[in-house]
């Protein structure tokens, strides 16, 4: 098992190209389930969970392929059940259902781990599902979904603008018989870029980035070549890097304009973030970082996957910082593995106070999840001494090349064995 093995307090200076987005190819990829040909997707991050979505595909009978880049969707005849071994390990996998169900009429789920066919991330899934005709039982784990008669369009109101729930009932709107209005639907801009990907298929879609999306069904979605939307969550962290080390970063392929919450904040915070020809430039301004509020929101609000890496910067900042969590539940679990490195980080029910100022001391620290586990990077980036961060596995899932891109730009990072 690997591990991040950090120097910090070295200003990165540096080029960096942002990646394709993790948040958006996974379900553009899973998309291909509902398209009748072959598609080839460029700009798709060399990720884990990229290839687990490849796996999938090939279970299912569609033979998929990534190199370079570019994954690869071939046609051909599918069956319809996604096992617990992948879907245990990526929660992603739960996407398949709504094309499964509009191609084959029946598709057969593991349910995500650790969730229950009442609870989040299924619920608002299969109750507009079921809207459009499908029926539902649990069996042995897994969801057992049909609609024999196929799915029908119906008007449908979200309880909360999950993301989820938004691109799964999509994906099924585009095959279903007549019209399908969702309402309450989330405005991410990865929703954008599936709905995108699915017109240039021939579905007839409008209204992603806004509250409601009407869909027209069609009869089948045909084969195209399309390109994933570059990653803003990897954008925004290394906007962060810049800052928390006192370094300058050029960013490339950087979607500044999916990211006004993100970048109206860190310059709030005392960042300068510029839009340049080449791409856009950040570093620290010359009054250095100040404490800001944060709550997280749904898009077009603060991200919740932004939430860590942002802690870490007001960790550096003068002066006190309330950042309130409202999307996620048990999404402070990097604050501990923070104040292990001298962080003054206290935490109330969905509200943790940051008392910026205190100096990161390097320390060995252990990731819970993708977002913590790039936070903890951040700390080491910033830290004095040396740093250790261990289950970086979290962290592959969501950031492509990161030494490489770091070690680029300066920094001291080295991936290591856990036995070294």
């Amino acid at each position: 098992m690997d591990s991040f093995l950090i120097e910090g307090g070295v200003p990165l200076k540096g080029t960096i190209s942002v990646s394709g987005s993790k948040n958006a190819a996974l379900p553009i990829i899973m998309a291909a389930i509902a398209v009748d040909g072959d598609v080839t997707y460029t700009n798709v991050p060399d990720l884990r969970d990229v290839k687990t979505t490849i796996k999938l595909l090939n279970i299912l009978g569609r033979e998929s392929a990534f190199e370079n880049g570019a994954v690869t969707v071939k046609n051909g005849e599918m069956s319809i059940e996604a096992p617990y071994d992948l879907v245990k390990t990526m929660r992603a996998s739960v996407l398949c259902l709504g094309p499964l169900l509009a191609r084959k009429r029946e598709a057969k789920v593991s349910l995500p781990g650790g969730c229950a066919i009442g609870a989040r991330p299924v619920d608002q899934h299969l109750a507009a599902l079921e809207k459009m005709g499908a029926k539902f039982d649990l069996e042995h784990g897994y969801i057992h979904g049909r609609c024999p008669e196929g799915l029908k369009g119906a008007h449908i109101r979200f309880d909360f603008p999950t993301v989820g729930g938004t691109e799964n009932v999509l994906m099924a709107a585009c095959l279903a018989e007549g019209e399908t209005v969702l309402e309450n639907v989330a405005r991410e801009p990865e929703i954008v870029d599936l709905a995108n990907f699915l017109n240039a298929c021939g579905a007839q879609i409008e209204g992603q980035g806004s509250t409601v999306i009407r869909v027209q069904g069609v009869e089948r979605l045909h084969g195209c070549e399309y390109s994933v939307m570059p990653d803003r969550i990897e954008a925004g962290t290394f906007l962060i890097a810049a800052g928390v080390t006192g370094g300058e970063l050029l960013l490339k392929n950087c979607p500044i304009g999916d990211m006004s919450a993100v970048v109206d904040k860190l310059r709030s915070a005392g960042m300068v973030i510029e839009e340049t020809d080449e791409g856009v430039l950040a570093r620290c301004g010359e009054n250095g970082l100040k404490a800001v509020k944060v709550n997280t929101r749904p898009h077009p609000g603060f991200p919740t996957d932004m939430q860590a890496q942002f802690m870490v910067l007001m960790c550096c900042a003068e002066g006190g910082s309330l950042m309130e969590e409202n999307i996620f539940e048990n999404r402070f679990m990097h604050v501990q593995e923070l104040v292990r490195m001298g962080a003054d980080i206290h935490v109330t029910g969905s509200s943790a106070m940051v008392s910026g100022g205190a100096k990161l001391m390097g320390a060995p620290v252990m990731a819970s999840d993708l977002r913590a586990g790039a936070a903890l990077v951040l700390a080491g980036l910033a830290a004095e001494g040396e740093t250790r961060v261990q289950r970086i596995y979290h962290v592959d899932r969501g950031y492509e090349h990161l030494v490489e891109k770091l070690s680029a730009a300066g920094a001291k990072i080295r991936r290591i064995k856990e036995e070294d």
